[in-house]
Formats: structure tokens, sequence, C-alpha cells
């Protein structure tokens, strides 16, 4: 429920307090000090808040899913691909170290668990407190929380943390959240109060303002540093892990704080179990493969299916020196999308989008290429009870009639079954004829005929198109789309750039194609803004497609404006349908499972949580294993 940035798939290994809630963007245009409360209002007090139902853990609660017991001490160590310039993950401009956006990034007014997608609790604070119109909300803030210096956390620290996301934060989130907050009032050393405008989303006020994090005000003004530069060490906040060490480029060591004021904070009960992570970084996923197998460092999640079917056969896991698991993934099932710059003419016709995208054929690429471990998303919200299916329903007919009546949606939203992938024969790359027909109707249909030259053309333009791409994995299953391509007479190319190209190139909207991962959540709200709203359409990093809909904005407004689960469903159902009806995407493949291989010093609960693997969570190190593996020659 705490809003974040997800910089990548932190449910993977990120500690829980950080899964939702690392890279928090919160912005308002005021701040004050020394405001005088209502004292003659009753207000709402508790350790937490949801939206839908009760909190799941009481004030001293220890969380289900850890081992209470679980032993402190050991190292963890996994890796990273690539390089990186910063530990600010914040600035848009250059590339962060990867765990400084979880390990690095601090810790939250208040925090999320691994098991249930609706509640947050009070962590930096004892208890919140909020009026019935949620006009406002208040934090009591914990009077032992320090920074990793030493110095005490105040509610001038916090106010002051809102104040520099405000005037220094990606501009994207100032659009987005900007105006959320009429004020924030410092009401004493250790509580402060969060004034909303009228505009804010009543289901986000809570949890946006308990997602402020704690930086040290006194740091930032001796260091200067600001969130919108490079920064060579870590923001002074108040988490558990500190920099001990970084070689530029090819590693980072984390260390735990001996002094860390959480310790024995029931919330932490078996978890921050290590004293040191370590991060190894390679060029490519190749050579860090080959140093797993060597024992540089000891966990890796495995994103390559070839790697996971073919290349985990060496000494150390042979031996059972090494473990491999399949965690399965209760989060909402990520879409790996080609997405369409819509911002290009020939991009805005929803029939030539509609071909192109059949050419994509899942079946033979996740046969041949991934040895089938991967699925096709079929929704936004794959694997979820938010997922459109079939013909609307009486409840999404309500939200979406009106918007047909008005000329914002063709009649075929409502009229059709909702759209699926086109299904292709898994013996061969190339597409039947049967689907050769059908798109090359759809493009002759919008007025792209074949050229003298065997090439698709309109008013003498050839319909071209590139993808662009960085890493060089993608390359066996763009190739052969752009082969299948070719047999609708549209030249298609691919180009590879290094990473600070790719990043510059979407953002200065340089690209017909490139890839986005669009990772929604149980309970949309807000920041779908950011991924589909016509107003961030031409500066957000999520809504790369430039999506611009009028249909889409006002089904957001509805979701935005649901507060029971039985509302929100149908709007977001209705979003999922109306999104795939546009066509923007071409959805490429998802992994249900998550694929870990790790040397058996490590341990985990029995049972693990839903919503996160939690390796930097709440994993443990088992110093007897590892001797014994050490003594074996096993790294």
């Amino acid at each position: 429920m705490i809003h974040a940035l997800p910089a990548a798939r932190t449910i993977s290994l990120g500690r829980t307090g950080g899964v939702l809630a690392c890279c928090l963007l919160i912005l308002a245009p005021g701040i004050e000090a020394g405001a005088q409360e209502a004292s003659d209002e009753t207000l709402n007090t508790s350790h937490g808040y949801s939206n839908f139902g009760e909190l799941k853990y009481g004030p001293d609660a220890v969380l289900d899913y850890v081992n209470p017991d679980a032993p402190k001490g050991g190292e963890f160590s996994t890796w990273s691909i690539g390089n990186f310039d910063t530990f600010n993950p914040y600035a848009r401009a250059g590339r962060y170290e990867t765990y400084s956006a979880s390990v690095g990034a601090g810790e939250y007014i208040m925090t999320s668990t691994a098991d249930d997608p609706y509640a947050a609790y009070c962590y930096l604070c004892t208890t919140v407190e909020w009026p019935d119109d949620l006009s406002y909300v208040i934090f009591n803030l914990r009077e032992d929380v320090t920074f990793q210096d030493g110095t005490p956390m105040t509610a001038e620290d916090i106010a002051f943390s809102h104040k520099l996301i405000l005037e220094q934060a990606i501009p994207e989130y100032r659009e987005r959240v900007g105006a959320y907050f009429e004020s924030v009032e410092v009401l004493g050393p250790y509580r402060i109060r969060f004034d909303f405008t009228d505009s804010a989303p009543m289901r986000d006020r809570v949890t946006m303002a308990g997602g402020t994090p704690a930086w040290s005000k006194t740091w930032f003004e001796e260091t200067e540093t600001r969130l919108d530069e490079s920064s060579t060490a870590p923001f002074m906040s108040t988490g558990p892990y500190v920099l001990d060490s970084v070689d530029w480029n090819r590693q980072v060591v984390y260390a735990k704080n001996p002094d860390y004021w959480g310790e024995d904070l029931p919330i932490n009960t078996g978890r921050n179990n290590f004293d040191r992570i370590r991060v190894e970084y390679f060029a490519d996923s190749s050579a860090a493969l080959e140093a797993f197998k060597a024992g540089e460092y000891l966990f890796r999640i495995e994103s390559d299916p070839a790697d996971w079917n073919t290349n985990y056969n060496f000494r150390a896991l042979n031996q059972g020196y090494v473990v491999r698991e399949e965690i399965p993934d209760g989060s909402v099932a990520p879409r790996l999308s080609w997405v369409f710059n819509l911002n290009r003419e020939k991009w805005q016709d929803p029939r030539v989008r509609r071909a192109i995208s059949m050419m994509f054929n899942f079946a033979w690429s996740n046969q041949t290429l991934y040895y089938g471990a991967y699925a096709q998303p079929v929704s936004f919200w794959t694997g979820t009870d938010l997922a459109a299916e079939g013909l609307p329903s009486e409840e999404e007919r309500v939200l979406l009639d009106p918007l047909v009546e008005q000329g914002l949606l063709e009649e075929s939203v409502v009229a059709d079954p909702v759209p699926l992938p086109v299904e292709h024969d898994a013996s061969t790359s190339r597409p039947s004829r049967k689907i050769l027909r059908e798109a090359t109707a759809l493009l002759e249909e919008a007025g792209w005929e074949i050229g003298p030259n065997g090439t698709r053309q309109k008013d003498g333009r050839p319909l071209d198109l590139t993808i662009l791409q960085f890493d060089p994995r993608y390359d066996k299953v763009i190739l052969p789309f752009i082969e299948n391509l070719g047999l609708l007479g549209i030249s298609g190319k691919l180009e590879r750039v290094d990473t600070t190209q790719y990043v510059q190139r979407r953002q200065d909207d340089a690209f017909d194609l490139t890839t986005q991962g669009f990772q929604m959540d149980f309970e949309p709200s807000d920041a779908l803004r950011q991924w589909y709203g016509s107003q961030t359409a031409d500066t957000s990093s999520r809504n790369l497609m430039r999506l611009k809909s009028e249909a889409v904005d006002d089904l957001i407004t509805d979701i935005v404006a649901a507060d029971t689960l039985d509302t929100l469903r149908p709007g977001v159902k209705a979003l999922d349908r109306v999104l795939r009806h546009i066509g923007f995407d071409i959805p490429l493949y998802y992994n249900p499972v998550t694929w870990l291989a790790y040397y058996d010093v490590y341990s985990h609960p029995e049972e693990l949580p839903p919503l996160a693997v939690g390796a930097l969570d709440f994993w443990w190190y088992d110093e007897e294993r590892a001797q014994e593996l050490r003594s074996a020659g096993a790294f």
C-alpha cells in the first residue's frame, strides 16, 4: 500500500519494508512549522491503516512468515549486471547502484508486509491519527529513532525530507502528486501533521503521507547533497545497513549498523539477519553465472530460462552444495511488452498496431527459446480477480456505456469479448497463412498497400519499424519477429544502444517500439495516472507509449474514487478491458515463478509469504554449514 517507484522487481530480494516503499517521491505545494492543531475534533487512532478490512497484525505482533529464532550474522552475497555511477536512486541522470534503491534508501514513516497487500503499519511512528473526513493525518513519531550517525530523528527531519522532495524530485512525480498536500505542520519534536487538498484521492491519503522517508536534515545541509544530482554515498537515513566499501562498477559492500535503532522492534523480529551484504558487478550474465559456479558470490536469481535449464550442471550443485528452488510468485503478474510510440502518426491506427502485434509468435518463442518456462500475460492484472474476461459484466457496463455514448470508446469495447493475444503454432516461428491474411487485411483497411518494391506504403511513405533495445539477450526473440514483419512488407530493424543512450532515447520520444514492464498492484489507485494518464504522457517514465485517452482518464478517476473492493474491481476490469482494446503494446511473457540458486549456507522459513521471496529481509546465514562447505572446497 505504501506508494513507490519500482526500480526493479523488488519482490525478488528486497526487505519487506522496502518492497512497496522504495524510492518514494512525495510532493506538496507548501510546508509550515509550529502551527497549532485543532483539539476539539474526534480522531481515529491506530498503529496502522487499511482501506479494506481489518489490519492483520497488532501493534506488537511478530510477522507470521519470519523465523523468530533466526540467527544473526554472516554475509549475503549476490550479483548485478552493468555499471553504476551514483548511490542516488532519485536522480534522473546517471545509473544508480542496484541495491541503493532498497538497502541504502532508508526507512519510511509507515511500512508494508509481504502477506497483506492492503495494509500499512506504523514503523517510524507509534500511532497514526485521522478525522473521519481524512482531511489530514497526524503521525506520532517514535522517540528512539536515530540516524546512522547516532543523531536523533525528529519531526523536523521528516518535514525536511518532504520539502526536499518537493523542490528536487523528478518532475513527473510533482505533476502527479503535487496537489496531494495543502501543508505540512511540525506540531512538536515527534508529532507531524499532513493536510490534504480536497482533490487528493481518499484511498491514497494516509499511505501517501506515511510513505515519507526519513533523511537527516543536518547531513543534507552539511554535505549539500541534492536529490537531482549524483551522489557518491547513500543518504544519511535510519536504515539498518550502511555503506561499508565501494569499488566502482565492480563491488559494493553494505554492513549492518551495530547501533541500529530498530533492532528490537517486534515487527523486526527475525529480520535484517545478515552482518554484510556484498554485491558483485559483471559486464554480462554469462560471466556472472560462471562466477557463481566458482563460489565468488553465493545467491543468484536466474532470469534466463536457457541458463536455468542447461547451465546448472556443475560440481557444487551436483554435490549438493547448491540449492535450486522455484518459488511461486503471488504478486500481480508483470506484463513485459514492446510498446508503440503513439506520438508517431503511423502507430496511431489501432489496425496497424494489431497487425504488427500478430507477427509475434509467443508459442514458438517460449518453446524454442525459453524451454516452455514462460507464460504470456493476457491482462494488465493477469492471474487476479481484477483481470477483464469475456464480455463486460453489468457493473462494467455501468462505467463503459456512457463512454461509448459520448464517442470516447468504440462500440466494440462493450459488444466484443476482451482481446486476447493471437494463438500461434509453436512448431514454426512463422505465422500461419490465416494469421497473415488477417493481418494483411487490417493493414490494407488502414490504407497501407504493397508498393512496387514489395514494401508497405501509404502516401508514398514506407511502413518501417525500429525496436530500441540495450540488452543483447532480447536479440533472439526480436529477430524472428522482424522476419515475420517482412512477410507483411514491413521493414523492421533492431537498434541496440548503450544503457545511457537507451534511457535518453526513451525520455526524448526517439523510438518506434521499446520494452516496458507494467507492474500493477492489488489496490490500484492514483499511480495509474503515471502509467496511463493523459496528463503524464509527455513526461512519465511509465507512460512510455504516450497514451492520451479521455476514456482511460475517466476510468482512472472512477477507480481512484472507489471506496470498497466491490466498487474497485469492476472499475479495474473496465480499465483493463479498454487498455487491451486500445492495443498500445505487444505482450511478451512473464515468469510465474522465481528461479533461485544459492549455496546451502542460506535458509528461509518453510512457508514463504505470497508477495516476497525476501532474501534480504528474513533469510539467515548458517555458519556451521558454511564451515562445512568451505572445508569441502565448495567456495
